[in-house]
């Protein structure tokens, strides 16, 4: 298992914590992640942020106006900025294996709730204004230090200031937080809490977001899910009262939603729901970024013979699930079980609880270098030489 040590206080279990706080407190946690502690610089996220297939936000505030930019970026959008500026670069777990291992400081949350990080970099003064997010963050300090408010929760009905680009509120509500942070700390922020970040100097705050699906994606999942059964192919048989013959009757629409209730609540309805939120929750939000170079199987069959191991590229999702008494292995969207043999599934679903694995454990589960050197191509794993 990952040696990385969980991201909570002492005198706070994983068990207290989702009890307690997730999605219903925050939490500040001092020095939570100190390994990344001095992991970037300002000048390293500017940098990337030029890189033609990073996504990228530039967002200026002045004369209480905000402006937003999306990448891609060239280092002029850079220059004879105002004073007041912010670069977000998404999804850096493509970016930075280093960064993506320290999702493993979260492992009290599964990883099919993981978003991405993201990464905001900014000058003194520099902020993105007073919002809330709909999805559940935390706010680690990389780099110099920032000052944070938390104010009220909100919802669909919370006022933003109009003719902005950005959703930012003049009004969080009475503050239930104030604090600056230093390098290391972490912020937990539950999803909907107003919250207010500014730049006391140079900084990297680094958001490792946490989000659930909507139920827009979850109805057009099962809808897709659904198509693969010829019998739900079938009309229904509605109740049709006496009625006029333009008119839909309120009985027969009740009646309709009963019984898709009750497909729902079948055994079929189980296997639909199941399959569509495990597709839906494995996907990679951005494009697969395969390497330039990649190792060849003898490369990989040297590498593993002196000692490297593997393990889990955390640029994407590797998921599974029991259900009916089978276990279903689901990798950045699909599902893989009928592609590989039971032995293989096994370590996947090792290397997806966060487990680095060698050559002696594939030679025990006899897996070839070959089925594990496919597992690198498709960007499911790196390769981890040792020194």
């Amino acid at each position: 298992m990952s040696k990385i040590p969980l991201c909570l206080p002492s005198d706070i279990t994983p068990e207290q914590f989702l009890t307690d706080y997730w999605q219903k407190k925050p939490l500040l946690i001092k020095n939570g992640l100190p390994a990344l502690a001095g992991m970037f610089e300002p000048d390293d996220i500017l940098a990337l942020a030029t890189n033609e297939e990073v996504t990228a936000r530039l967002i200026t505030h002045q004369n209480n106006q905000w402006t937003l930019k999306n990448s891609p970026f060239t280092e002029q959008d850079f220059a004879n900025l105002p004073k007041h500026w912010t670069v977000l670069v998404q999804n850096m777990e493509l970016w930075s294996p280093d960064l993506a291992d320290l999702w493993h400081a979260f492992d009290f949350i599964p990883q099919w709730q993981r978003d991405d990080i993201m990464v905001s970099y900014a000058p003194k003064g520099g902020s993105v204004g007073k919002h809330y997010d709909n999805y559940d963050v935390f706010l680690v300090q990389g780099y110099g230090l920032r000052h944070w408010q938390l104010g009220k929760y909100c919802d669909t009905n919370t006022k933003f200031i109009k003719g902005q680009p950005i959703r930012v509120m003049d009004n969080m509500g009475d503050l239930i937080f104030d604090a600056i942070l230093d390098v290391g700390d972490v912020l937990y922020v539950p999803t909907n809490l107003a919250h207010y970040g500014v730049a006391v100097d140079d900084c990297l705050t680094f958001s490792f977001g946490c989000r659930n699906p909507n139920p827009l994606q979850l109805l057009d999942s099962i809808t897709d899910v659904a198509t693969g059964f010829e019998s739900l192919a079938i009309p229904l048989k509605i109740t049709q009262p006496h009625t006029l013959p333009g008119e839909l009757h309120p009985k027969s629409i009740q009646d309709t939603k009963q019984q898709l209730l009750d497909l729902l609540n079948s055994p079929l309805g189980d296997t639909i729901v199941c399959q569509a939120l495990a597709e839906t929750v494995s996907k990679r939000q951005y494009d697969l970024l395969l390497p330039t170079e990649m190792l060849t199987l003898d490369e990989l069959t040297d590498a593993l013979t002196q000692g490297a191991t593997i393990s889990q590229d955390l640029a994407g999702r590797i998921i599974f699930v029991k259900h009916n008494h089978q276990t279903q292995l689901f990798i950045n969207g699909e599902c893989v079980n009928d592609e590989m043999d039971s032995p293989s599934q096994q370590l996947l679903m090792r290397l997806a609880n966060g487990e680095s694995l060698s050559l002696a454990d594939l030679n025990q589960a006899c897996v070839t270098i070959s089925s594990v050197y496919e597992w690198l191509e498709n960007g499911w794993i790196l390769v981890n030489v040792t020194d």
